[in-house]
């Protein structure tokens, strides 16, 4: 990803049912990742964006990307972020506004691990992405 412009093309914008499921698409996400090899650790793939009155799911390497910061992303990380909005969509949370562009690729969901609410204290959540925070400035 070069430009500012070609990462928000590529990014998956998505309605909500009511504004209020912001805040439960954002819980929700927290529990939706790649685990450890070794403990319960959970390492979150995507999150929720709002900028300019729209809502997209964001892998959080696209976030690294839209920071300025030095980010690619692989088959694999589109695939991770098309099925997770995918699940988000048939769990009734979202809409999707154009469905082309997370039709392809698709991740297995072995590949993905989901933490029910009820289980997510015996797992430690990890962002990789922190929304808000400012990227640490180049020397």
């Amino acid at each position: 990803m070069e430009n500012t412009e070609e990462i928000v093309e590529s990014l998956v914008e998505i309605s909500l049912n009511d504004p209020q499921d912001f805040l439960k698409i954002r819980e929700t996400l927290t529990r939706i990742g790649v685990s450890s090899r070794v403990g319960n650790k959970l390492y979150q793939s995507c999150h929720i964006l709002h900028k300019r009155g729209k809502y997209y799911i964001t892998h959080f390497k696209e976030l690294f990307a839209l920071d300025g910061l030095p980010s690619k992303m692989s088959e694999d990380d589109y695939a991770r972020r098309n099925t997770i909005v995918g699940l988000l969509a048939e769990w009734n949370l979202v809409k999707i506004v154009d469905e082309e562009k997370c039709q392809e690729p698709l991740a297995s969901l072995r590949r993905i691990k989901i933490i029910s609410h009820k289980d997510r204290h015996d797992w430690e959540l990890i962002p990789k992405y922190h929304i808000g925070r400012k990227p640490p400035k180049e020397e």
